[in-house]
């Protein structure tokens, strides 16, 4: 909190006066005695910015600590003025303001940038924003605001099936994102895989302007089953990953013994 000069009195009564004037009105908002603190100081407003002729009159704002349970670092703020020409002082406004060192809740964040991937749950609705930049109209390639009356009619009369699609930000920001996750190229199992998913008998491509980034892996055996997959991720359940028979190997048809541990007689 900022340093407040010596009190001040506001009108001809006796600083003491004063203060204890703004005390009293402190104390009434506050509720009990014991939650108003000492007095720190008191500074003169400024009644106007723009210079006017003639007496305005005195507002001083006096300031004491405070001693509400969780407000450390806060103090009282009380205005007093007096009219020009009168003697008596009036209390203006009684507010409880934070110091410097006072204990303050973060800046508040609209839900949609608090919320988180995996936040939501069975029976939650997230509904998308007109603005929201990965969406765009469905009757246009181009980045157009969705938030379009006339667009959304003709895209239901000629009959599109979805008003909005996944703009261009929006399938770049995906196929980031997917990348970067478990099953992107960089992931410990694509690391050791015989070969990557674009060759896989099991790769199902996506349709659209993804289908040589992204594809579903439609192998029951593989970890990323049911699941979207980059063209470069992979796994050991490779199509291509058979095991190749050697006739040349031994086998063995009689029973065979231990004789390592004992003599046969």
């Amino acid at each position: 909190m900022a340093e407040f000069p010596d009190p001040a009195a506001a009108g001809s009564g006796a600083p003491s006066t004063a203060v204890e004037q703004a005390r009293a009105a402190a104390v009434e908002t506050a509720g009990a005695p014991d939650l108003v603190g000492e007095h720190l100081g008191a500074r003169p407003e400024t009644p106007s910015a723009v210079p006017v002729e003639g007496d305005l009159g005195e507002v001083v704002t006096h300031s004491f600590a405070s001693r509400l349970p969780g407000y450390v670092g806060w103090y009282w703020a009380v205005t007093l003025a007096r009219v020009p020409g009168e003697e008596q002082v009036t209390v203006d406004e009684v507010v409880l303001l934070p110091g410097e060192q006072a204990l303050l809740a973060p800046a508040w964040v609209p839900w949609h940038e608090r919320l988180r991937p995996g936040d939501l749950s069975v029976g939650d609705v997230l509904p998308a924003t007109e603005d929201d930049p990965r969406l765009v109209p469905a009757y246009t390639v181009d980045d157009d605001s969705a938030d379009d009356p006339q667009g959304s009619v003709v895209a239901s009369e000629i009959g599109l099936g979805r008003e909005r699609v996944m703009s261009r930000e929006g399938r770049e920001e995906t196929v980031a994102r997917w990348n970067a996750g478990d099953f992107g190229p960089r992931s410990a199992m694509a690391r050791q895989a015989p070969g990557p998913c674009g060759t896989c008998g099991f790769f199902l491509p996506l349709a659209g302007s993804l289908r040589h980034a992204l594809g579903a892996c439609g192998n029951v055996y593989a970890p990323a089953d049911g699941r979207v997959v980059t063209v470069d991720y992979g796994c050991g359940a490779h199509s291509q990953a058979t095991l190749v028979a050697d006739d040349d190997a031994e086998v063995v048809r009689s029973a065979r013994y231990d004789t390592g541990s004992f003599d046969v007689l």
